[in-house]
């Protein structure tokens, strides 16, 4: 029988993801830290030298990957902007294809909603 993704596994699936887009862009890692609740998630820099501070989010379909905790962010943003570093928010959804309401399985198909990363302005409101 097969296993449902906890949510650490169903976090470490979206960071796969979003790694290879990173990698696919370009970006060098600095660090990495897969921890739930743990931010940020990549460490980045580009060929320019800039760094990058990537929040990485997964969410069970058909809940929006693409919105994140505002008033969280800005508390980010402000550590950000202290250290010189740009943010960069990837939000990916997961589901299962048979249903909203079933678990994905470790090793069987699964839906995703990932629309690639979105730069966030760390300029503070």
């Amino acid at each position: 029988m097969s296993k449902p993704l906890n949510k650490q596994e169903l976090h470490n699936l979206a960071m796969n993801h979003v790694g290879k887009d990173l990698e696919a862009c370009g970006f060098e890692f600095v660090a990495v830290n897969s921890k739930l609740k743990k931010h940020p998630q990549f460490v980045c820099i580009d060929k320019n030298k800039q760094w990058f501070f990537v929040i990485v989010r997964a969410v069970l379909l058909p809940d929006n990957p693409n919105n994140y905790d505002i008033v969280w962010m800005e508390t980010f943003k402000q550590h950000a902007f202290e250290k010189n570093v740009k943010v960069l928010y990837a939000g990916v959804g997961l589901g299962n294809p048979n249903g909203e309401n079933l678990p994905i399985y470790l090793n069987e198909e699964y839906l995703i909603e990932y629309n690639g990363i979105q730069v966030i302005d760390v300029n503070l409101n």
